[in-house]
């Protein structure tokens, strides 16, 4: 995966073919920083360049070099809008979900399997693993988790006591 998904296109705005963003992201002046997007829907994926991004209390507004009329806008309807994975600033702590998608899960030196999503919960984020023993649910707690190595995609855990079904045997 090279590109991070920061929004979804809603609708065109005016007729100059700017258009609206559903932004999904914590800080939506983010797009106001970007050079690029790219955008992506069934099997059409295009980088556009930026011309103007406008933040607004209901969306992000968006105008890409060479989508000048209404009717261009309103043809992108629907479409995701994503950067390039370079493009993504760096956290001051922790990590972003997509960084830690796809990585090894270790509990000692047994691969637990492979961390496919981060369920947000509110108390604490849980990272849903599968492998060979199934779907395991692993709060993710500083006495949980206890190493997270982004560049290698590893993590490694100490799980609870019971949290596995055949810890008692």
């Amino acid at each position: 995966m090279n590109e991070v998904l920061i929004g979804e296109v809603i609708k065109p705005h005016g007729v100059q073919g700017e258009f609206k963003v559903y932004p999904i992201t914590e800080n939506p002046q983010r797009f106001k920083k970007l050079k690029k997007v790219i955008l992506e829907h069934n099997e059409m994926i295009q980088a556009f360049n930026i011309l103007k991004a406008r933040v607004q209390p209901d969306g992000v507004y968006l105008t890409l070099e060479g989508i000048a009329t209404r009717e261009e806008a309103e043809k992108l309807r629907g479409f995701s809008v994503k950067i390039d994975r370079a493009d993504v600033p760096p956290l001051k702590e922790g990590w972003y979900y997509f960084e830690l998608e796809g990585m090894q899960v270790f509990d000692g030196e047994e691969c637990l399997g492979i961390l496919t999503q981060v369920l947000e919960t509110g108390a604490n984020d849980v990272y849903l693993v599968k492998g060979e023993r199934g779907e395991i649910c692993i709060p993710a707690l500083k006495s949980v988790v206890k190493k997270v190595d982004v560049p290698g995609r590893r993590m490694d855990v100490e799980l609870p006591p019971g949290l596995l079904e055949d810890d008692s045997e």
